[in-house]
Parts: structure tokens; C-alpha cells; sequence
């Protein structure tokens, strides 16, 4: 690990690096007018849990590079493994024909995947995955002969992800109101969200009266219901209390509608346990996932699903109906070989098991901020964390969106050595599973520092 203010060597200088990327790169989900206002973070390397810019300055990666490095980074197991496949063939369709690691992949998924999700589909990212599990769920009601099921279900301040298909079932409008022209409309529930309602109980009895109501009515035209279970992510991290998912997926189940389970920020230990549907132990008909299976080192996304889905397309040549729909890189061998050398280390290092007991030092250490004057709530579920922040803590007035608190916040976080990203008014802290007590300590110590002097000194100037 370079020391502070060691220079790393590379052939450009941060200057030259700088303006080359105000002038050539468009970053996503960022305003570039402001972006290019600043002198910009440029990444040259990666050690550990530590993301290293081109002036040779280390910071923890506490959003764990947008909530999906696993085992750190520049893990010598995980390059070995891209560099041996890489030695064998770099990528092999997977149109009609196969290859080895996208086998034994699969093989994988299906042995640590939630009991009767049997099948399946490769693509590369979140989204994709995401609208892969839309036009299964409404091509299976299709290919079966019940052709009014054409309508899905989301939740309200739902994110699955930038594609069309994903955004239709999307909820956060700053995010998705904009395309809503190029939309498929869906019927929208809300997310069980107790700090913004009266208490658990009275969120998740919303909840499921919203559902079921809507189910009464609209069941015999829903293909399906999709969910991001227990945390819902983009939206604030927001914690489903104990029991809601169960009762969701019941409900979905009584009413034959097809429950899609979006694990693509959940799964793979993020949560304490491999996917959050085992929580409750839920099997959803159809489940998305991405981020963590390659442990943060390239695009490979899934989409696992139930033998019942599966024979609804499994037809002569001459019934058409084939899941029309694939990728150029679907199943590359590179992403699949590192995702088995990703699983390998989960397993053999226990870092799921890991995550669960250091979790619960984690609720400790952000205990205390919880009394923060401008702190309404800490949210955590394993190693998702959303610290909310108030204008008035009695009141739970936000603060507004042109104060920009939690960008604030996560700059100030940055210049003591953290990287991480705002939802909002609310401060994420997401860290690689193989962060260490001591290491988890300091990111938190960062976070509470940063959001001390931030909320003092905009009180000070509003009053």
C-alpha cells in the first residue's frame, strides 16, 4: 500500500488526465456543469479495501465502487483466475452453443440460489438482468395461453436499474419521470418505510392492504410483482421490517401472480446472507443478479428461474416460443471464470458468516450517531447502511434538495479519506465484505466527522 502523497507511476500527468476527461467523458448520474466546475477524483489503482488516485492518495472504497467489490481489490486469487481463462479463450457465445465456466457458473448459482430456482440466463449488468426477468415473466403468461396478465406490480421509490423495461417498472421520479412518454405503465404499492410512517406495523399493514386491494381488482391482468427484498436501495435504504417479504410473496403466490425478486444490490452476502430472500426464506419465481457475482471485477449478471417459468418456453421448434432475447458478451468466459473464483473464496473464507457477525459490531459503532442533532435514523441490514439526515429532528423536516447536505457530507467524507455517494438527503456507507472491524471503525469515524461539521455548519447558516 502506497504511503500518503506517494506519486503513483503512470505516463500522463494529473493535469493532462484532468482535462482529457472534462473534455471527452460523460460520467452517469452526474451534472456535468458542476462536475467540470471541480478538479476531479481519477482512479489509478486499487489495494485491499483502499481505491488509490493518480496523486498517490489512498481512501476506503466505503460504497464498495457502487455496492459490489466483495474481497477488495487487486485480490491476487481473482486476477489469477481471469488471467488463466484468459490463457484458454477470452469470449464464446453462448447462441447455441457453450463453454466451460458459464457451466459451471450456472451449476453454482443453482446450488446457493434460494431451493426450486433451477434455471439459468446470463447477461451483464443489473439492468439487463432485470428486464430479461420482465419479458420472461410476461412471455411465460403469453406462452401458456393467458394473454390478459401484461401489467406489473412495483413499489413505490423502487430503482431496478436504466433500461427501458426497468425504468417502466421504476418509482423514484427525479430518476424515471422524465422518459415516462417511452414507458410501459405499472401499478405502483408503497415500500414499507417506518421512519417516514406511523411505526413498522402501521407501513407494513399499508403495504399489504395496497397489494392486496390491487390484487382483488387487477390480478387476472398482473404478470408479476418485483421487489427489491428487505433493502430497498436506491430509495434511501429503506429496511423491510421482519415478515413483510413472506407476506408479499404469499400473497403473490395465492393470487398466481409471478413474484421477481431484484437481488442485484442484495445478493452474494451483502445482507448477512447469500441473497436476502433467504431471510424469510422466500423462493421468488423469478431472481435478478449482478454486483457482487464476480466480486466487483467485471460485468456478469443472471437471471434465475423455476422449472415452471422454463417449461412454458421448452416447446417444438415450430410453436415460437423461444425466449428471444440474448447478448453479445452473455456468459463471457472471463466474467464467468472470476465469478467461480469469487464464489470459491465466499465460501472458503466464510465471508458471508463474516458479514452476519461483524454486522452486528457495525450496528455498534453506528449507534451513536443516531443522536447526532441532525440524524433522523440509521438504517442497516448487514453491510447496507443509510444514515437519513434532517433539517429538524422532531419534526423530521428534510432538508431541502438545493442544500445538497448529502453531497456535502460525502465530499467532506472524501477529503478525509472515504469515498461513498449520496441518495439524497441520505449518506450511504456500503463497504467490501472483507472490511475488518478496525477498518469499519475508521469508515464510520470518517462518516460521523464529516456529518458533524457539515449539519453544524448549515445550522449555523440558516439561522
Amino acid at each position: 500500500m502506497p504511503k500518503e502523497g506517494t506519486r503513483l507511476s503512470h505516463p500522463h500527468t494529473y493535469e493532462e488526465l484532468a482535462r482529457k476527461n472534462k473534455q471527452y467523458l460523460w460520467h452517469p448520474f452526474t451534472q456535468m456543469k458542476d462536475y467540470v466546475a471541480e478538479d476531479p477524483l481519477i482512479i489509478a489503482r486499487g489495494e485491499g479495501i483502499k481505491l488509490i488516485d493518480v496523486n498517490g492518495k489512498a481512501y476506503y472504497d466505503g460504497f464498495s465502487s457502487v455496492w459490489l467489490n466483495v474481497h477488495g481489490h487487486n485480490v491476487p486469487e481473482l486476477n489469477r483466475a481471469i488471467v488463466e481463462q484468459l490463457e484458454q479463450v477470452a469470449h464464446s457465445t453462448l447462441l447455441g452453443m457453450a463453454n466451460v465456466p458459464s457451466i459451471l457458473l450456472a451449476e453454482q448459482l443453482v446450488g446457493i440460489a434460494p431451493d426450486g430456482l433451477t434455471k439459468v440466463f446470463y447477461s451483464d449488468s443489473g439492468a439487463t438482468a432485470v428486464e430479461i426477468a420482465l419479458k420472461m415473466a410476461f412471455q411465460y403468461w403469453q406462452n401458456i395461453g393467458v394473454t390478459g396478465k401484461r401489467s406489473f406490480i412495483t413499489m413505490n421509490n423502487a430503482y431496478h436499474g436504466d433500461t427501458i423495461g426497468a425504468v417502466s417498472v421504476g418509482a423514484i421520479p427525479l430518476y424515471h419521470e422524465v422518459y415516462r412518454p417511452l414507458l410501459f405503465s405499472s401499478y405502483t404499492i408503497p415500500y414499507p418505510y417506518p421512519y417516514r410512517h406511523e411505526g413498522e406495523r402501521s407501513a407494513v399493514e399499508e403495504t399489504l392492504a395496497s397489494l392486496e386491494r390491487l390484487l382483488i381488482e387487477k390480478a387476472d391482468e398482473i404478470a408479476a410483482l418485483i421487489v427489491e427484498p428487505i433493502v430497498q436501495g436506491a430509495g434511501g435504504m429503506i429496511i423491510m421490517p421482519d415478515g413483510c417479504l413472506k407476506q408479499i410473496a404469499d400473497m403473490a403466490r395465492a393470487y398466481d401472480v409471478l413474484l421477481i425478486a431484484d437481488e442485484v444490490a442484495t445478493g452474494f452476502g451483502r445482507t448477512g446472507k447469500m441473497f436476502a430472500c433467504e431471510h424469510e426464506g422466500v423462493t421468488p419465481d423469478i431472481m435478478a443478479v449482478a454486483k457482487g457475482i464476480t466480486g466487483g471485477y467485471l460485468p456478469v449478471a443472471a437471471t434465475l428461474t423455476t422449472d415452471r417459468v422454463y417449461d412454458a418456453f421448452y416447446a417444438d421448434y415450430e410453436e415460437q416460443k423461444t425466449f428471444f432475447h440474448g447478448h453479445s458478451y452473455t456468459g463471457n468466459p472471463l466474467g464467468c471464470a472470476v465469478a467461480l473464483a469469487n464464489l470459491r473464496l465466499l465460501k472458503e473464507r466464510r465471508i458471508v458468516e463474516g458479514v452476519a457477525e461483524k454486522s452486528r459490531r457495525l450496528a455498534k459503532l453506528l449507534a451513536p450517531l443516531a443522536d447526532f442533532d441532525h440524524v433522523g435514523e440509521v438504517r442497516q441490514k448487514g453491510f447496507m447502511v443509510g444514515i437519513e439526515l434532517v433539517r429538524d429532528k422532531q419534526t423530521k423536516e428534510p432538508y431541502h434538495w438545493d442544500e445538497r447536505i448529502g453531497v456535502r457530507v460525502c465530499r467532506r467524507a472524501r477529503e478525509n479519506g472515504l469515498l461513498t455517494r449520496p441518495l439524497g438527503n441520505v449518506v450511504v456507507l456500503i463497504p467490501p465484505l472483507v472490511s475488518t472491524e478496525d477498518e469499519l471503525a475508521e469508515m464510520v469515524g470518517i462518516l460521523a466527522e464529516a456529518i458533524e461539521d457539515v449539519t453544524a455548519s448549515a445550522a449555523v447558516k440558516g439561522a
